[in-house]
């Protein structure tokens, strides 16, 4: 019996010498009411907002009102698992998601989880969701183009490298198009592009993978999905996750393009959860701080300068209009953060004029200084021209028997450059291939061509001239410019190819 008492107490005495566990203070809560995905905690005194909760069984919360004496958290989750009663523990962190470059061609929801069942995302750097947008200081002008090889857009509405530019129109116009487009043309260059799908339905975000992937897009891609089936507080954090993804290569030196696609469904995601946690509704019932929602993500995307290491962000945000009114709430909001932006109008899309683009609405607030010199030098006519046109074309509609010559010649240079300017889906154009088709229609070498040939006829040219004149199409594309003895090979190129595209 002694012998037995003497092997407890050295076994006691050996426990209590290799006891080294540090002591940590856990803030515990209790569930008091819950319901819609929000759930009112009390007991949380030195929780922080915006940190994470663990309500357990691997479901996480969001703080977000911090009141005096109870806590309102959005469940990251199946609301359904949280129960009133159940313990919530503060875990000391506040909402991050994983970066770096594992991340390029996967597809992930908001927490940096994988969804395509390509197994896990292997990196071990986080960066929180919510950050500080660079500050003036840090910042330079915005002088260098993203090609998005769209036409119209690249030739009268340039997008720079730093720069916010809005997509804006009604639903089934083109907007995810033209977004989707612009990731197309990336590749092969050195722009990282992410695109946060914001309350879209599973099917189209799997037909967007599905054209990213046979366009061999996503080698250089990030697709960010909160659905319409997540729950608001996975759509509202969407576009901040995929802006901190894009800030870690910002921060690297690397330049990003991300789509928020779109931030009208974003804004009803938050006024949702916001009339849960019972804040004060505003106008239309969206809360007071809706604008700083936007703003504070939106101005998040710039061109940081060389002492802060050159990266930069640009922004393609989408809003859906309701039958064109673009003076709604939330459209005048962003419009009013945004550096421009690209107006997408039903009547075109419906008659066959697409991309949409209504050059009247659309407007680049960066301009001339994010596009290369050869575009600047072919272009400068086109939006002239299109304006005007469509100014007359009002009153052409009665009749063209009686207008001068003048004005005939005016709409036949608008109908050719709105036949130009046409472009079809996935197949955005080079730079040195934009040049040439706007150098001829500047130039006025095709304004014979009949309306119904030119779209034969820029293909058979970009052909033509990229077999027959290589070396034209490499110093354009090597230089980014048009120098006066390119202008005269592409001009005699030209004239030779229409003589015998005649024939």
């Amino acid at each position: 019996m002694g012998i037995r008492g003497q092997e407890i107490v050295s076994l006691i005495k050996r426990q209590i010498e290799e006891f080294g566990g540090d002591l940590t203070l856990v803030d515990v809560g209790t569930v008091v009411q819950v319901g819609d995905g929000i759930a009112s905690i009390q007991g949380l005194q030195g929780v922080r907002s915006n940190e994470l909760l663990d309500f357990g069984d691997d479901i996480l919360g969001l703080a977000l009102n911090l009141e005096s004496d109870l806590v309102g958290a959005a469940i990251l989750g199946d609301p359904n698992a949280v129960k009133e009663g159940q313990r919530v523990r503060s875990t000391g962190r506040i909402i991050e998601v994983p970066v770096g470059d594992a991340l390029i061609g996967r597809v992930v929801d908001p927490l940096g989880r994988p969804l395509d069942g390509k197994g896990p995302v292997n990196t071990n750097s986080t960066l929180p969701v919510e950050r500080v947008a660079p500050n003036v200081v840090a910042r330079q002008s915005v002088d260098t183009p993203v090609q998005t090889g769209i036409k119209a857009i690249d030739a009268m509405i340039p997008i720079g490298r730093g720069q916010r530019e809005l997509i804006i129109g009604d639903r089934s116009t083109g907007k995810t198009a033209i977004a989707l487009d612009t990731i197309i043309n990336q590749k092969g260059g050195d722009l990282i592009c992410i695109y946060v799908a914001i309350g879209q339905k599973q099917g189209k975000v799997a037909q967007v993978v599905g054209t990213l992937e046979a366009n061999d897009a996503m080698s250089h891609t990030i697709v960010v999905n909160a659905g319409a089936a997540d729950s608001a507080p996975l759509q509202y954090i969407a576009p901040y996750a995929g802006c901190a993804m894009a800030e870690a290569f910002m921060d690297q030196g690397k330049d990003v393009l991300i789509v928020y696609d779109d931030l009208t469904k974003h804004s009803w995601a938050y006024r949702q959860m916001s009339l849960l946690l019972r804040r004060p509704a505003g106008r239309e019932a969206y809360p007071g701080d809706i604008f700083y929602l936007h703003s504070r993500l939106l101005e998040r995307s710039a061109r940081l300068d060389e002492a802060n290491g050159g990266g930069s962000i640009t922004a393609l945000p989408v809003i859906e209009t309701q039958a064109g009114d673009v003076s709604a709430y939330i459209p005048t909001n962003v419009i009013s953060i945004t550096d421009g932006q690209i107006y997408l109008e039903p009547e075109l899309f419906n008659s066959g004029i697409r991309p949409a683009v209504n050059v009247g609405l659309s407007v680049s607030r960066v301009g001339g200084a994010a596009q290369s010199r050869a575009i600047r030098r072919v272009a400068g006519r086109l939006r002239l021209d299109l304006a005007q046109y469509r100014e007359l074309a009002t009153f052409a509609q009665f009749g063209t028997s009686d207008l001068d010559a003048a004005t005939r010649a005016q709409l036949a240079r608008g109908q050719l450059a709105t036949e130009v300017l046409k472009q079809s889906q996935y197949v955005p154009l080079p730079l040195e291939h934009e040049v040439i088709i706007l150098f001829a229609v500047n130039a006025g070498l095709i304004e014979d061509l009949a309306l119904d040939r030119v779209a034969d006829f820029q293909d058979q040219l970009l052909r033509n001239i990229s077999s027959a004149h290589p070396d034209i199409v490499q110093t354009i594309a090597d230089s980014g410019d048009l120098s006066e003895e390119i202008e005269g090979r592409l001009t005699q190129a030209i004239n030779d190819f229409k003589s015998s595209f005649a024939a």
